[in-house]
């Protein structure tokens, strides 16, 4: 049992070695995990905004128009539901085409277009594709434009024209106190304008409205990127961020997590390993001792048992006093008698040297 026991401490102690070799190591490939100091340029993470509607049955596709002016956006319809977004920054024309696949069975179907609810009117581009054209002025004509064929079955192709998205990652930025946190935001039209806003309670608020100017500094690379950064952070600089860029037809924003961390936070899960490392050694090392200790005792016992059992066999018998009476006159049975006490008393004696001896 003692082999067991210390074969599976020495396990534990190897897996907590390795275990704490990761912790410390940390991820060299993560960008998205720190921000050491105001040099870095590494883009950190984002909550990305989804768009409002999905489905694990509907295919969705992102589509980008071929120019600024007149643009054609077409859907081959075979099976399933079939939905496109389109990103639409600044005012253009815009041609919607559903199309029956060459593999489609639906014969003659009924056509229907609507934009959210409501019906609008459309043409037939060719004997199996319908169209319709939509002038883009201003935001309240952005929206879902879906065409629905109806026959032996009804297929639906749906066009969602939005206001471009920015980008950015979904992990939170993570800092530390006197760091700098780097945020960039992205999109792939030209805003024309950026501004980055601090949650404060329930409202947005800009955020020169919330830091002094000397605490943080916006950088616009280009009219597709803004970068934030922030100085010297503190635990109060932890919180909710917004960047929203400017388009003709609106606005898009994108949402930031920041996490000021104390410099000993990293270490915590080390100091824990270590601390179990340390409790199973001295567990180890106290076994082997208690095992070697008790192991001797019980070798003690056994040969001061054997010793004892040896003395016992070897005790004289004392002969009885009748017996000597019968056989020997009073003088002699006086003299046997002293004899054996004498003999009683030099053996007791030499047994007890020699068990202070062996002792």
């Amino acid at each position: 049992m003692p082999s067991t026991f210390s074969e599976w401490c020495l396990g534990r102690l190897l897996l907590l070695l390795l275990l704490g070799t990761s912790v410390s190591g940390g991820s060299p490939a993560d960008p998205a995990m720190t921000t050491q100091d105001s040099s870095q340029t590494q883009v950190n993470s984002v909550t990305k905004m989804q768009p409002g509607h999905e489905s694990s049955d509907i295919a969705t596709q992102e589509l980008k128009p071929a120019s600024k002016e007149d643009s054609e956006y077409e859907i081959v319809l075979s099976g399933a539901p079939v939905e496109k977004n389109i990103s639409v920054a600044s005012p253009t024309k815009v041609e919607l085409i559903c199309k029956l696949g060459e593999d489609s069975n639906l014969k003659n179907p009924q056509v229907t277009w609507k934009k959210g609810g409501e019906t609008i009117s459309h043409t037939t581009k060719t004997q199996n594709s319908w169209s319709i054209q939509v002038t883009i002025s201003e935001s309240s004509q952005l929206g879902s434009y879906t065409c629905i064929l109806k026959g032996e079955k009804e297929l639906s192709a749906t066009f969602h024209l939005h206001v471009p998205k920015t980008e950015g990652r979904e992990k939170p930025v993570i800092t530390y106190i006197g760091d700098t946190a780097v945020m960039v935001c992205k999109t792939e039209y030209n805003a024309k304008a950026w501004t980055w806003y601090m949650t404060n309670g329930t409202e947005l608020a800009p955020i020169n409205t919330i830091l002094p100017t000397d605490k943080f500094e916006i950088m616009r690379k280009s009219a597709k990127v803004s970068r934030l950064e922030i100085f010297k952070l503190t635990k109060k600089d932890r919180g909710v961020y917004w960047c929203e860029a400017v388009f003709d037809l609106g606005s898009s924003k994108s949402r930031f997590e920041l996490k000021v961390l104390s410099i000993s936070a990293p270490l915590k899960p080390f100091i824990a390993v270590v601390a179990e490392v340390a409790i199973l050694v001295t567990t180890i090392v106290l076994y082997e001792v208690y095992s070697k200790r008790k192991g001797k005792v019980n070798q003690k016992k056994t040969l001061l048992g054997d010793r004892s059992s040896s003395r016992q066999r070897s005790k004289p018998q004392k002969v009885s006093k009748s017996f000597l009476e019968r056989r020997f006159k009073p003088r002699e049975v006086e003299i046997i008698s002293k004899l054996q006490k004498m003999y009683a008393t030099m053996h007791f004696k030499h047994s007890l040297c020699f068990e202070v001896l062996y002792i």
